[in-house]
């Protein structure tokens, strides 16, 4: 069995057996979005400790690709805080996967860090306007 291979099953395993898949109670950070070329949505939840990430999950539908590589970065992320959470960037999204991702794939593979980025921002902007007036 080759590496990729092996990626490959651990993927599908992923993807058939997601860790962090649901929804959380009064979520502090929600945030969703559609990859309209697929079809693929996913939604976050988080709720924060101070600045940090306390539970984390997903729910949606989509292919393997956007659905692993979404509980992969979600587990990436547990405890970590919120400007750490800014910094993750695609590179190292893809590197997780551990396998090629083609051009038309991309996407589906950066839905989950696009969402999770998407309301970590929302979220301490609001904080932002809430200590600073605006």
């Amino acid at each position: 069995m080759t590496a990729e291979d092996m990626y490959s099953e651990m993927i599908l395993d992923l993807y058939r057996n997601p860790r962090n898949k649901g929804s959380l109670e009064n979520a502090k950070i929600k945030a969703r979005d559609v990859n309209p070329s697929c079809g693929d949505i996913i939604e976050i939840n988080v709720n924060v400790n101070g600045e940090s990430i306390k539970e984390i999950r997903f729910s949606g539908k989509g292919c393997a690709i956007s659905q692993a590589s979404t509980e992969l970065l979600l587990e990436s992320v547990k405890g970590k805080n919120l400007v750490e959470v800014k910094n993750i960037n695609k590179e190292q999204v893809l590197e997780m996967l551990g396998i090629p991702v083609s051009a038309f794939r991309l996407k589906c593979a950066l839905l989950g860090l696009k969402v999770l980025k998407l309301g970590v921002y929302n979220y301490l902007g609001e904080k932002m306007e809430e200590e600073y007036g605006n």
